[in-house]
């Protein structure tokens, strides 16, 4: 068996529902939740979300409204060993993100959430000045983080904002996304790890033609060894251990 999985399809890996599909089918299907007013939890599905949220994994298919797509070239090894097919396309939020605003028929409201101090003000403006979207508020994932406290879904809410991204990484975003998710008025909330950096400049991204091949994650490693050696060799074994003893079921258990 070859080829890929067919777009709309909800493929079991690791014990996680991932959405198979393409960047432009999905985001038709956010923008037409956003004009409906339903809410839809992203969570970007890579090689550290599997194993990282694994504690989660009950919580995240229980959820009616969280959406699960792959991210990575991990992803399609580990469906290729299980079920023989790859994922229709490949989902990140560092691309995702700004398309939804050149393809967004009226401004977004982003409110954005993580990051070092300043991280997120200087992530605002990259999205205010080279997207061409409004941002109405931010909240740093450090002091500010912890002096908002439960009282920061409020704070969201009276900023008016229709897509918030918190960026805490796994599995830190998707517990808090989790826990806050009724609470939450916007439409669409995403949890987007590394992009506030990318989008303040404190993080280059690959060069085009490495995210081409499909080798970002190499790139990464190179320019964050220390932080990224254990992800990239020891917890990549570990993701397809899950993935091979959850097999093509949905509860994780072999």
């Amino acid at each position: 068996m070859s080829g890929a999985f067919e777009p709309g399809r909800s493929v079991p890996l690791g014990g996680y529902p991932v959405l198979s599909t393409t960047q432009p089918a999905f985001a038709d299907e956010l923008f037409r939740a956003l004009d409906a007013g339903e809410r839809r939890r992203v969570f970007f599905a890579n090689t550290n979300f599997v194993v990282q949220c694994q504690p989660l994994r009950e919580r995240i298919r229980a959820a009616d409204s969280v959406r699960i797509v792959n991210d990575g070239i991990g992803m399609d090894m580990a469906a290729r060993l299980v079920h023989g097919r790859r994922f229709a396309g490949n989902l990140n939020g560092t691309d995702l993100i700004p398309y939804l605003c050149a393809h967004a028929k009226t401004p977004l409201k982003f409110f954005l959430v993580g990051g070092r101090p300043g991280i997120a003000q200087a992530a605002a403006q990259a999205i205010e000045r080279k997207l061409g979207q409004q941002v109405t508020g931010t909240c740093d994932g450090y002091a500010e983080f912890a002096a908002a406290g439960d009282s920061l879904p409020q704070r969201i809410n009276r900023s008016g904002a229709n897509v918030v991204l918190v960026a805490f990484g796994n599995p830190l975003q998707e517990r808090w996304i989790l826990d806050h998710a009724g609470a939450l008025d916007a439409p669409l909330v995403f949890g987007v790890g590394a992009l506030l950096d990318f989008l303040s400049g404190n993080a280059r991204r690959a060069p085009q033609w490495v995210r081409r091949l499909r080798m970002e994650w190499m790139y990464r490693l190179l320019n964050e060894p220390r932080r990224l050696l254990k992800r990239y060799s020891w917890d990549l074994l570990v993701f397809f251990r899950v993935c091979l003893r959850a097999g093509k079921r949905l509860d994780g258990k072999s």
